[in-house]
Order: C-alpha cells, then sequence, then structure tokens
C-alpha cells in the first residue's frame, strides 16, 4: 500500500472525527438541546480512543491491518449517511459513538502498518508525515464543515465524506502475506507504565493539555457568538485557521528544546504559555482572540509532540506499552473536555468556561513540575 493511500485515508478519517465541531451550536438550536448536550457529539466519539490502545492493539495482533482498515473505511461511510438522515439527537449521540467505536480501528490500522513496514529514520520520518496529515485532516474537516454547511447545508458534506471513504478503501488492496503488528500480551501490560512516578505526572499533564484543547475548539462556536456575535458556520470555520498557523509555528519546538536544559523544562514553560493564553482571551477583542487561540493552538502542539518523546524517554516498558498509555490519558482528557465545560459555559458564560480550563492548564502545569522534581531527583543521584 503507498503511504500516499494511507496519508490520504488519514486525513478522509479525521474529517469523521471533527466534522461536527463548528457545527455544534447549529445542532444546538436545530434539536433544541444544550451547549453540553450538543459537544457530547465529540466526547461521546473521543471516549473509545481512551480504552483504544488495550483493545484494538490486541485485536489487531493477528489480523491483517489493511483489511481491517478497508473494512473500517466502509462502515465509516455508511455511518456518515445516517448520520444526515436521523430526525433525533439521541439517534445522533448513538452514531457518534459507532464512529468512535470505528475510528480507533482505523488509526490504530494505520500507524501499525506504518511501524510494521518501516524501520529506524524512514519509521520516524513516516510516523511524522502520518502526525501532519492527522492534523490536516483535523483542519480540513473543520474547516470544510462549515462552509458546505454555509454555502449548501451541513448534510452535504457528511455526502461528500462517504463518497471518499468508499472511493479511498476500494484502492486498499490486504496483502495475503502481511506480516503482523507485534502487541502486549494481556492488557494488564498497558498498566506497566504506570509504576514510574515521573511518567504518570507526564501523562496526568496531557490528559490537563488535551482536556483544555478539546474544550476550547469544541465549545468555540459558542463563544464566537456569545461574545462576538459570529454564528456563520463559514465564519466560525475560518477561525479555526489558528489550529493550522498554530501547528505550523510547532514545528520549531525540537529545536527549542535543544536549547533548554531538559524536556520538562520546556514543557513547564510551554504550560505557562499556554495558561497565558486563557487569560488574554478573556479581552472582549476578536483579533486580540485569534492572536491568543493561535499560540494557545501552537503550544498545544509543542507540549504534544514533546511530551511523546519524552515519554518513551522516562519510561523503561515497551515502546507499545509507553504509547498506549500516552494515548488513552490524551483522548480521556479530550473526552471529558469535550462535554464537561460546557456546563461552566451554561451556567457561568464565557468567562466562567475559560477560567475553568485555566483551572485545569494550571494543574497540569503543576504535574509537570512533579515531573521535573523527580526527573532531576534521578539526574542527580
Amino acid at each position: 500500500m503507498p503511504l500516499v493511500l494511507l496519508l490520504l485515508c488519514s486525513v478522509v478519517t479525521f474529517f469523521v472525527l471533527y466534522a461536527p465541531q463548528p457545527l455544534l451550536v447549529l445542532f444546538s438550536s436545530h434539536f433544541n438541546v444544550s451547549p453540553a448536550q450538543s459537544g457530547s457529539l465529540m466526547s461521546l466519539t473521543m471516549l473509545p480512543l481512551a480504552i483504544a490502545p488495550i483493545v484494538y492493539g490486541l485485536f489487531l495482533a493477528k489480523r491483517n491491518v489493511l483489511l481491517v482498515l478497508k473494512m473500517t473505511m466502509v462502515g465509516l461511510a455508511i455511518s456518515c449517511l445516517l448520520f444526515v438522515h436521523v430526525d433525533s439527537f439521541y439517534l445522533l449521540q448513538w452514531l457518534r459513538f459507532i464512529q468512535g467505536l470505528l475510528l480507533p480501528a482505523a488509526l490504530t490500522s494505520m500507524t501499525g502498518f506504518i511501524g510494521m513496514r518501516y524501520q529506524g529514520t524512514a519509521l520516524q520520518k513516516n510516523m511524522s508525515l502520518y502526525i501532519g496529515s492527522t492534523i490536516l485532516g483535523g483542519y480540513l474537516g473543520r474547516v470544510l464543515s462549515a462552509s458546505f454547511a454555509s454555502m449548501l447545508d451541513w448534510q452535504s458534506f457528511y455526502y461528500v465524506i462517504a463518497v471518499l471513504l468508499v472511493l479511498l478503501s476500494c484502492l486498499i488492496k490486504p496483502s495475503n502475506h502481511q506480516a503482523q503488528i507485534k502487541a502486549a500480551n494481556s492488557p494488564k501490560d498497558y498498566l506497566r507504565p504506570l509504576k514510574n512516578r515521573a511518567l504518570i505526572s507526564l501523562y496526568l499533564a496531557v490528559f490537563c493539555m488535551f482536556f483544555c484543547f478539546a474544550g476550547l475548539m469544541n465549545f468555540l462556536p459558542f463563544i464566537l457568538q456569545d461574545t462576538f456575535a459570529i454564528t456563520d458556520p463559514k465564519d466560525v470555520g475560518l477561525v479555526y485557521t489558528g489550529y493550522l498557523v498554530g501547528a505550523a509555528l510547532s514545528v520549531a519546538s525540537p529545536w527549542i528544546v535543544k536549547k533548554c536544559p531538559s524536556a520538562s523544562v520546556f514543557i513547564f514553560w510551554i504550560f505557562i504559555l499556554y495558561v497565558m493564553t486563557l487569560t488574554v482571551m478573556q479581552f472582549p477583542s476578536f483579533w486580540l482572540f485569534i492572536t491568543a487561540f493561535t499560540l494557545f493552538c501552537m503550544a498545544m502542539f509543542m507540549i504534544h509532540t514533546t511530551a511523546a518523546g519524552f515519554a518513551n524517554h522516562l519510561s523503561q516498558a515497551p515502546s507499545t506499552v509507553t504509547n498506549g498509555a500516552y494515548v488513552s490519558f490524551y483522548y480521556s482528557g479530550g473526552a471529558l473536555g469535550s462535554f464537561l465545560p460546557g456546563f461552566a459555559f451554561e451556567h457561568f458564560g464565557t468567562h466562567g468556561f475559560l477560567l475553568t480550563l485555566t483551572f485545569v492548564c494550571l494543574l497540569g502545569t503543576w504535574c509537570i513540575t512533579l515531573v521535573k522534581e523527580k526527573t532531576d531527583n534521578v539526574q542527580s543521584l
């Protein structure tokens, strides 16, 4: 399977994950539900991603990953077609949960195929390309969804996604003699890294990081409506451009890390920037908000890319175990962050919402100070 085809599969797969996000205000109004209930369309999809490293890692150990990817993309296409035809918000929630069960199979299959096919520097390069495709897919999924909703209707983009998923699935040719992914023998193996206190503190910081990021990205349409009277889905989608700009700026993080005493020091100061951006967003200036939002996205990607590598440095467990636990904490934060802050928004408005995220972000900063203390103590022995 050509890498380009796999990257295209990744981009379109992330369309499915993030397409509803800029439309949450529309869903809230159309189905007459609260912002928190509307946000559940994201949290219900992210929730299965929190347990995917255990369940799907074991499931794919003895199966052809390309065949699983092909079947999963067809399943996602069917779910997208069903999504546009239901007239009950309760059914929408169930479909999003089903998509959440399918998405980890696709993502694990893609990363597993890369890990199986490439080694050494080629593995690092192609995994970086895969991560870049997920960022691009997340951005385009939000912007195109909002644009289609503004120009046509929100259902139209889901038809496009379904067609793309089917076309790409037809191009996937599973090999009959494909090697299999090496996986942990049992779910208990995934808990082994938790014995490392520095590592668990880092995982908790990552949980807080993505809790805040998912929360802001999810309720951004409501903030723009509440504070700046921006309601057109196309304009909301364009605001998400800060996500892509922030991701592009974050490529400087490896160079900056080399200038810092340690990765934990770098992550600590980026968490401080994370807190500052949330503080600046409190001011009622649209351009100040956009600037802070862009820096917020940049900080998130800097923390994410650095923490993922740092976790492997801290852990004595196999890389599949270390990265599996990392992904679990990451998406657990996303699942809760895309739902719980909505209650703060409903009762206390934008300021209360941002203060809630700031508090969680400060908890993440404190967790990184624990990582720094523990790693410094080890280094001093």
